[in-house]
This record gives C-alpha cells, sequence and structure tokens, in this order.
C-alpha cells in the first residue's frame, strides 16, 4: 500500500494493517520533523509532491522490496503540506517472517524513497528564512 495524505499518518493503524501471522518480524520507521537542521532551529516544514509520478514511484519500490525479500505486507505513506515539530512526515512499515528480513527491507524501502520520489519540503527556519529542498539532498 502506498499513500500521500494531508492527514496525521496512523502508525498504529499501519503496524497493524502489514501483520500477518507468518510474519515474525515488524519494522515501521518514522520519520519526524526535528527542531534543528545543522545548527539552524526549525520550526515547520511543508511537503509537496508531484502526487501523480510520486504514488507511481513509490509503488516502484513497494514492488521493488517485495521482490528482494519475502515480504509479508509493506506500508509507505508520505504527508504532504504544512507540519510542525515532532509531527510524522512519513512512515514505512514492513512485514516479513524474520526480523533481519523485516530491517533490511524496510531500510531499502526508506532509502529509496528518499531517493527516488519527487516530494519536496520547504525548510521554515526560526529566523523567518525558508528554503525549498529535494528530501534525498540531506537529512
Amino acid at each position: 500500500m502506498v499513500r500521500l495524505t494531508h492527514d496525521p499518518i496512523d502508525y498504529h493503524a499501519l503496524t497493524e494493517q502489514v501483520r500477518r501471522p507468518h510474519c515474525g518480524g515488524v519494522v515501521v520507521f518514522l520519520g519526524t520533523v526535528r527542531d534543528l537542521t545543522g545548527e539552524r532551529v526549525t520550526v515547520a516544514l511543508d511537503y509537496e509532491a508531484y502526487a501523480e509520478m510520486a504514488e507511481k514511484k513509490m509503488a516502484e519500490i513497494e514492488a521493488d522490496t517485495r521482490q528482494r525479500w519475502p515480504v509479508g505486507d509493506i506500508a509507505l505513506v508520505h504527508r504532504l503540506g504544512r507540519l510542525e515539530v515532532g509531527e510524522i512526515s512519513v512512515a514505512v512499515a514492513v512485514s516479513c517472517p524474520h526480523r533481519a528480513e523485516a530491517f533490511a527491507a524496510c531500510r531499502h524501502a526508506i532509502d529509496r524513497l528518499k531517493e527516488l520520489v519527487p516530494i519536496w519540503k520547504k525548510e521554515n527556519w526560526a529566523d523567518g528564512s525558508t528554503e525549498w529542498v529535494h528530501p534525498g539532498t540531506g537529512g
């Protein structure tokens, strides 16, 4: 399952969604808005995406991850819009028969999402300045 949303990410529901009786490992990665970017104080992030292409790339990542590991289920969700410090911007949940596979699959999925998916973030700093960046280029 892949999804872009403007709503808060319910990571408890995502975890339950990917759990399977034959999978002993469930790994969840949550990317959250942190209060520092380097030495600059962050007050919020704004996320925008080329939605059609982003969902297509996310689906490709899901398929690639399923091909490489014995995935029971997988979910990739990314928020769009304005997010405050502490809010969850991205979640990846993966279940596999064993923990090592689940960790490897989850790491692969989030790393590829950050590299390939056309989602951009605008850093909003405490000094009032802003900057648009592609998430794969940093942090």
